[in-house]
């Protein structure tokens, strides 16, 4: 149905004139027979208007259909920065109630999981603001100070807190669950990770042995794990002479040579990881378009190193991807976040 028609049936529905409903909206009755005539279409400032008088919601005003509404959410997750509070429950109510009789259930998990994520992330974003200005005016207070660990993943010191046995758990749970043919690596990548973030050594080399048989796996991360594995025994040496035998086999793999990167980054070799990221993003020339995973790691070296100007340089390169590559705009939510990176480097 077209939106002329559905403005008009919804009208004789709610027993208002065309003149009744012009009044609502400040406009007059002609230019309301034109949308009903679809002559002309209704202006998109006065939809919130047109919708309230009719007593419908925007989406049924224009009769979207199921895919339209989650396309349409997943859109705003992706270009907005935050979610004002109708939205955010216009999407919630929705997705809540496709969860009883959508075909795609693990989709609506996904978009319920990142729609209250957008709205974490938005929250914490604050938390995190008001924070570190409470810290700055009385540091030795501690309060505050837990308050930024939770908001920005600052260190806790107490292995009590810091631990990830929860995570550990509940990848294992996962593992265990997968009834798939054949099964993913993804859970086993996650779970070794959290493994050896906790320094759980022989526990990460009995998931990676399995890793390896699974059809799916990455070759090129085995070795990187294996260097990991020997990194969290604190045996640099050994850590070094597997990654530097495994440069040889995948030096043209991109995915190799940013895994190789980070490696360097996390030992504060920061010289060598900025080579490494280089080299992976040139590789990905042709791959377009590009995450920009490399430039966020050199951007942080450069910051660390105290070379702002290059860092700065970094932000602008990254900005420049996602705007030729991935169609980003000023005002959408990557754009404004990469900016307001730059403005606190130049600050």
């Amino acid at each position: 149905m077209d939106i002329g028609n559905k403005i008009k049936q919804l009208r004789q529905k709610a027993n208002l004139t065309q003149e009744q409903l012009g009044d609502c909206l400040g406009i007059s009755a002609q230019s309301v027979s034109k949308w009903e005539n679809s002559i002309t279409m209704p202006d998109i400032t006065l939809l919130p208007l047109l919708s309230g008088a009719l007593g419908v919601t925007i989406d049924e005003l224009f009769d979207l259909t199921t895919e339209q509404k989650l396309q349409r959410i997943e859109k705003r997750l992706d270009i907005e920065a935050e979610l004002s509070d109708s939205v955010f429950e216009e999407s919630r109510n929705l997705l809540t109630e496709l969860l009883e009789r959508a075909e795609d259930r693990r989709r609506v998990l996904s978009l319920l999981a990142r729609l209250y994520h957008h709205r974490a992330e938005s929250d914490l974003g604050k938390v995190s603001r008001y924070a570190r200005e409470a810290i700055l005016l009385a540091p030795e207070v501690k309060d505050c100070q837990w308050l930024l660990q939770k908001a920005n993943g600052a260190e806790a010191w107490d292995w009590n807190c810091s631990n990830h046995t929860d995570v550990i758990n509940f990848y294992k749970t996962v593992i265990d669950s997968d009834t798939g043919t054949p099964k993913t690596p993804l859970p086993y990548y996650y779970l070794i990770d959290n493994l050896l973030a906790d320094h759980r050594t022989k526990e990460a080399e009995s998931y990676l042995e399995i890793v390896k048989t699974l059809p799916a796996h990455r070759p090129f991360l085995i070795p990187v794990y294996r260097a990991y594995i020997a990194l969290a025994r604190f045996d640099a040496e050994t850590a070094d002479r597997i990654m530097e035998e495994a440069l040889q086999e995948f030096s043209d793999d991109p995915g190799f040579l940013f895994e190789t990167a980070q490696y360097h980054a996390q030992k504060c070799e920061y010289e060598k990881a900025i080579v490494y990221y280089e080299q992976a993003w040139a590789l990905e020339e042709d791959q377009k378009p590009r995450f920009t995973d490399e430039l966020d790691g050199i951007a942080t070296v450069y910051e660390i190193l105290g070379d702002t100007e290059k860092a700065v340089e970094t932000v602008d390169r990254k900005i420049a991807c996602l705007r030729e590559e991935w169609g980003y705009r000023d005002g959408d939510a990557v754009i404004l976040e990469a900016e307001e990176q730059k403005k606190r480097l130049l600050k």
